[in-house]
């Protein structure tokens, strides 16, 4: 049987956080040993479904830009899950990274990923504040990394080349913050994959964006058995409305001229508040 089903991104970062919670290794490291989330939309959508809570989002990419939080909201950004309990683990991360071992895991997002299974992650923060100086611990310590991420991620190029026409300190005007890139070597998770981990079938890209909502929808011939086809007909169906993952607070964007503007470098906003009546903000 084949089905051609469309997912708009938030309902793709369900899926996927869904699939990857079926995981053996997952599976293995939520019931002996410890499970790393490195918060995102994606990964907050990951803590939802064990939890039902929201991790805080941190810089996004908005019509306006590169931006970040107006404010944080006391929730964590990073959590550590042990032995059935969570921990917000934002402020040690980096000597946290340095306590994990093979029985653990790592999951994490990206900004953009290429079609040879790299991935990077953006940072408007000198040497990527501490989550991203932890990154670099992901590689080192010997445990699983999971790198998930929607398609609407895949770049036209290399991360190599990506790497190298950005940095926090080379862009002379920004939308948003001025950002670098950080490399992530980890298993790439995308919806294709996720298809694959929920069901019995392969999953063929054939169409990507859309209007109305699904803009960076991804869209996908699903073929295997009927039963199994079908299985994934109902999931897929079952998240049309889902929102994106993220606390609420946290979900609201800063603002030109706010502390979080005057902080990044070549944001063209900071002198140019954001008007309440909307219009042109530049």
């Amino acid at each position: 049987m084949k089905a051609l089903i469309t997912l708009t991104v938030p309902a793709a970062k369900k899926l996927i956080a869904k699939a990857v919670l079926r995981r053996s290794d997952v599976k293995n490291a939520l019931r002996n040993g410890r499970v790393l989330l490195k918060g995102g939309t994606t990964v907050s959508a990951v803590y939802e479904e064990i939890s039902g809570k929201k991790l805080r989002i941190g810089g996004r990419i908005t019509p306006r830009g590169t931006k970040n939080a107006l404010r944080k909201d006391g929730n964590p950004h990073c959590v550590l899950l042990e032995k059935g309990e969570a921990r917000g683990v934002d402020e040690d991360i980096e000597d946290v990274v340095a306590t994990l071992g093979r029985d653990d895991v790592i999951i994490t997002s990206a900004n953009a990923i290429d079609i040879d299974g790299n991935a990077a992650m953006m940072a408007a923060a000198p040497l990527g504040s501490r989550a991203g100086k932890a990154i670099s611990g992901f590689a080192t310590q010997g445990c699983k990394v999971i790198v998930a991420v929607g398609l609407e991620k895949l770049i036209p190029g290399r991360i190599r080349d990506a790497i190298l026409a950005c940095g926090r300190e080379s862009v002379d005007k920004a939308m948003g913050a001025a950002v670098g890139l950080i490399p992530i070597i980890g298993e790439v998770v995308t919806e294709r994959e996720a298809m694959k981990h929920i069901a019995d079938v392969n999953a063929t890209v054939i169409a990507s964006g859309g209007v109305f909502g699904a803009e960076g929808a991804t869209t996908m011939v699903v073929d295997g058995p009927a039963e199994q086809v079908q299985a994934i007909l109902d999931l897929v169906l079952s998240l049309r409305d889902v929102e994106t993952s993220g606390t609420a607070e946290s979900l609201v964007e800063c603002e030109g001229g706010c502390p979080q503007c005057a902080r990044h470098l070549a944001c063209i906003y900071k002198l140019n508040p954001k008007k309440k009546e909307g219009g042109n903000h530049f």
